[in-house]
């Protein structure tokens, strides 16, 4: 008997001892009535006569199940989502609803139909959040009358049907190849111009350097012409004037007095005689050269300016061959240097030794 009453005193404290968990709330019937929602710790409750249902107070997951819907557009998808609540309210969770896993479960399946129903194909698989804001927003009212909060739903996949995933890979892949288009056609617009440009710049420069060389060789010609002309006219007056010598020498020694001279001769004879008086020209080792110009006969003649043109003769060269490398440089599709540019840079590297090493 006392063997008996000891299982008994122990069976009855076991009975009324319940230790509830941190994160746990439990929910205390005495014969079938609801008395009080159990706290962590040690809890000391009628015994014999007493019933517990647990509630996990942390944040719990709930996979929806893949749903079909028609999207407003009349497209099939199939789309599956996570749902994380937490209950708030143990009591409500155990009078209001049986099970709340499996309503709010249930719940959100019809929502996520509901909600791509509503919306267009597009829509669904560009839009995820609005889905997820739109599903949660739906979900609230219900699970807070069980005391239930729905702290986030994540839409996983929204997949269109396999008819429609074809079609839309062919219009992105000609979306793609239009671009690819575009993009290509652009470039060789842009490169056709360029070379356009380049060859156009090319031969402008390149006709204004055979421009110039033409004129530089006109320039020339003209000169050598005037002084060949006036070297002639210089040696044949020399030529004449020497005969004439000759030909006086000749008179003087001759026994005739009377003479009869032609008027080139007497013309000769003066030209001569001004040529001893140091006019026209001079005569140096014994030989006649012409004396230096006046100042009518190179006005006459342009000498002045001639000077000035040799003078600039092998400047403008040295111009020619710039506008024929800047005429290069741009053929090649490189930026064009200007022949002021590459002047100043040769006239910088003469008075710097130092930057041309």
């Amino acid at each position: 008997m006392a063997m008996l009453a000891l299982v008994v005193v122990v069976a009855t404290i076991w009975s009324m001892v319940e230790i509830v968990d941190a994160y746990e709330r439990e929910a205390l019937t005495v014969f079938g009535e609801y008395r009080s929602i159990l706290k962590p710790g040690i809890n000391f409750i009628p015994p014999f006569v007493n019933k517990t249902y647990t509630f996990d107070m942390r944040t719990q997951t709930i996979d929806v199940p893949r749903q079909e819907a028609i999207t407003r557009d009349n497209s099939p998808v199939t789309a599956d989502a996570v749902v994380y609540i937490r209950v708030m309210d143990a009591k409500r969770a155990f009078l209001e609803v049986d099970d709340y896993t499996k309503a709010v479960s249930n719940l959100a399946q019809t929502t996520l139909r509901a909600v791509l129903g509503d919306m267009e194909l597009d829509d669904t698989l560009n839009k995820r959040q609005q889905i997820n804001a739109k599903i949660r927003e739906e979900l609230d009212e219900p699970t807070d009358e069980w005391g239930i909060r729905v702290e986030s739903v994540e839409v996983r996949e929204v997949n269109p049907s396999g008819d429609v995933q074809h079609a839309m890979e062919q219009q992105t892949s000609a979306e793609r190849k239009r671009r690819a288009m575009i993009l290509e056609a652009q470039g060789e617009r842009r490169s056709a111009i360029e070379r356009a440009e380049g060859d156009k710049r090319s031969n402008i420069i390149r006709a204004q350097g055979e421009k110039q060389s033409q004129i530089l060789e006109a320039q020339g010609e003209a000169i050598s012409t005037v002084l060949r002309a006036r070297a002639a006219e210089s040696m044949g007056e020399r030529a004449v004037i020497d005969k004439g010598v000759d030909a006086l020498t000749a008179i003087g020694q001759s026994e005739s007095t009377t003479f009869v001279l032609p008027q080139e001769l007497s013309s000769l004879v003066g030209r001569y005689g001004k040529h001893l008086s140091g006019s026209d020209v001079a005569e140096t080792d014994g030989q006649l050269e012409s004396l230096e110009f006046d100042e009518e006969t190179r006005e006459l003649l342009g000498l002045d300016e001639i000077a000035e043109i040799v003078g600039d003769i092998e400047e403008t060269v040295l111009d020619v061959e710039a506008m024929e490398a800047e005429a290069e440089t741009v053929a090649d599709g490189a930026d064009p240097v200007t022949v002021t540019d590459a002047t100043d840079e040769e006239e910088a590297m003469d008075h710097d030794p130092g930057r041309a090493s």
